[in-house]
């Protein structure tokens, strides 16, 4: 997920995110713009009332998180609303709850209704000779109305019982009362998917930009709201000894930086342990032995390594261990230790295989169940 974001910031502690389908759609709302006769400045306006629309509501949902006692770590920033991550795997696990999450889940549709509706009555006061129900309603050539509509279209797509939407996460809590967490999650997202597809083709067919748009967003982001829930899952039977790398280099914190390189060059490993005698004392990527050598020259591993890391016995959960390694500062190199021996190492590149035999096994063991 954070792979295709980019952070703008921080507010109050909390990391803002605006995720990469949002510059895609800057581009396409100036294209629209171009063909409809408008100019492109017209496009990049209606861009800044549907992002005014989206932090309207994320703020709203940041205050109710606040108000349950939830401690956000970061926002991402979606055309269809937000994606909210937790500080701590405690807030997570009580805001995926049904009564907590049908709670938060109203605040969004909430807060844009509202906004849309007290709009369309300051337009109306001040302004009489505007007609806010002429069509089209969402166009670069008349922004004020689009303001007001783009708000209520807002509401109404996150009404729509598809995760990560809010009715899907109303959706989810209803069902996790008689099937759980999980499955609810699970039933949300599955659901979520197939509604973007046909949005999708509706906006293919009639043709609609708007409906091809908000398809592929309902789609994509449903498919990461239910990889994200693999971490939900503290039962789950994957251990950090199912996963790690057991073929694995590593580097004397007295080997030179030459000599570190040279050894890197036969491996496809990045991030190397660091040890000292048969003791784990630090961690060193190959960028950063590279960025050494051209800055300072030769030197040693132990200038150069980082001696903060996390690590992991091999017979602890892999989800329990990745959900404490977000909630800090991430890792580039996690060492699963057996006792005191290093005996294996997870690393971001064979993370994404970890994340998928969790997703297999999960699906695996429903099967089973049904």
């Amino acid at each position: 997920m954070r792979g295709w974001s980019f952070s703008i910031g921080r507010v109050l502690g909390v990391e803002i995110r605006v995720h990469t389908f949002f510059l895609l759609l800057l581009g396409l709302a100036i294209s629209y713009s171009s063909v409809s006769g408008a100019s492109g400045a017209r496009g990049f306006g209606l861009w800044l009332i549907l992002l005014f629309a989206v932090v309207a509501r994320e703020i709203a949902r940041a205050v109710a998180a606040a108000w349950f006692g939830l401690e956000l770590r970061s926002v991402m920033l979606l055309p269809t609303g937000g994606l909210q991550q937790y500080a701590t795997s405690e807030a997570t696990d009580r805001a995926a709850t049904p009564e907590v999450g049908k709670r938060l889940g109203i605040v969004g549709p909430l807060t844009n209704l509202l906004l849309g509706f007290v709009l369309g009555a300051v337009i109306v006061t001040v302004s009489p000779e505007i007609n806010l129900f002429e069509k089209p309603w969402m166009t670069p050539a008349h922004l004020i109305r689009a303001l007001v509509w783009v708000n209520i279209l807002l509401a109404v797509i996150n009404l729509l019982p598809a995760a990560p939407l809010d009715g899907g996460r109303i959706f989810r809590g209803e069902f996790a009362r008689n099937h759980g967490v999980l499955k609810g999650t699970r039933a949300a997202a599955g659901l979520g998917q197939i509604l973007g597809i046909l949005l999708a083709i509706a906006g293919c067919i009639l043709p609609n930009m708007w409906l091809l748009m908000i398809g592929g967003f309902v789609f994509i982001g449903a498919h990461m709201d239910d990889a994200s829930m693999l971490l939900s899952n503290e039962n789950d039977p994957v251990k950090m000894r199912d996963v790690m790398l057991t073929n694995f280099s590593t580097l004397s914190a007295s080997d030179t930086l030459e000599e570190a390189l040279q050894r890197s060059v036969h491996t496809l490993q990045d991030v190397f342990p660091v040890v000292r005698g048969g003791n784990l004392v630090g961690a060193v990527s190959r960028q950063n032995i590279v960025e050494a050598l051209q800055a300072e020259g030769n030197g040693y591993v132990q200038g150069v390594m980082t001696r903060t890391f996390q690590t992991a016995q091999s017979d602890d959960s892999l989800v329990k261990t990745l959900r404490r390694i977000m909630a800090g500062q991430g890792a580039q190199l996690v060492p699963v230790l057996d006792g005191d021996r290093i005996v294996g190492i997870i690393t971001p590149q064979n993370l994404a295989h970890s994340m998928g035999l969790l997703n297999a096994r999960r699906r695996l063991t429903q099967q089973r169940e049904d």
